[in-house]
């Protein structure tokens, strides 16, 4: 059985339930630099899944298609809109995609997989209050497979680096940065901060190129083209399978780059991983 909507969020929830029940609109994050004022923040870990929004009854993805999860998976969940990561642990996001994105769950692989909630968006309140939330709500948790994901002050510059390299170095993929006095709001804004020490982006494979030397049979580079319609290649960042399997023209993948060349396009830019988080066709 799902846990209710306590009283006190009954009214706030209403008018979110019918909004958000097959196109949540999210919040996206913007690039963290030195000097921001880090008093005003909360710093979690980024983490390496999919993001999903659950609408008290459901799991729908950032393009408004549904996550089949199974009965059992959900059971406990509480009736209220929850915004979060679906995730099995740090390394493992092309294991999770494969997972969830199937139209016929597996109850084997749903075993391994948590729903980390990072936000209460239809609480109309700023997020350090929505934090004390997410913990009346789920702490204790009605579900094992339910979590929050851990928030805690930011300090300084010095101390979220420190943060950040010992989050790497233990696997993780990064920091997020919350505005304790924000809102909800959907779209970029400085109220959410990724914090890495690269920066990454999306890119759509147009055509692959054969590689020479130790690849050649293989793929070399592929070429890829930018939302605003540019063109770059990237032949780091693949494993020798992946060379021999590229990704498929057409893939969205994300890649990492080191800020921009002189002419704009994205210096050092590698390989990350095929941007599979959207549901299977049927």
């Amino acid at each position: 059985m799902r846990r209710l909507i306590p009283s006190w969020f009954a009214f706030a929830l209403f008018t979110a339930l019918n909004a958000y029940a097959e196109s949540p609109e999210l919040s996206l994050a913007g690039v963290y630099e030195k000097g921001v004022a880090l008093e005003d923040y909360w710093v979690s870990e980024k983490l390496d899944g999919v993001r999903a929004y659950w609408d008290g009854d459901r799991f729908w993805s950032r393009g408004g298609n549904e996550y089949r999860a199974p009965d059992w998976f959900t059971e406990g969940f509480p009736d209220v809109p929850m915004d979060g990561e679906l995730w099995m642990g740090r390394g493992r996001f092309s294991e999770l995609s494969g997972a969830v994105r199937r139209l016929e769950p597996i109850n084997r692989s749903w075993r391994q997989i948590r729903f980390m909630v990072f936000d209460l968006p239809a609480l109309n309140q700023p997020f350090s209050e929505r934090i004390q939330a997410m913990e009346g709500l789920l702490q204790p948790s009605p579900s094992p497979f339910l979590a929050i994901v851990a928030q805690r002050k930011a300090t300084d510059h010095e101390r979220l680096m420190s943060a950040l390299d010992k989050v790497v170095s233990e696997g993780g993929e990064g920091l997020m940065l919350r505005r304790g006095g924000s809102l909800h709001a959907t779209g970029r804004s400085d109220d959410l901060l990724k914090v890495k020490r690269y920066d990454d982006a999306e890119a759509v494979v147009v055509a692959h190129l054969a590689g020479s030397g130790k690849y050649e049979g293989m793929l070399g580079s592929v070429r890829v083209r930018r939302d605003d319609g540019r063109q770059f290649r990237i032949g780091t960042g693949f494993s020798d399978e992946q060379r021999e399997n590229p990704p498929p023209v057409g893939a969205t993948i994300t890649y990492k780059y080191y800020g921009f060349t002189s002419t704009g396009l994205p210096r050092f830019a590698s390989f990350l991983r095929v941007r599979n988080d959207e549901p299977m066709e049927p």
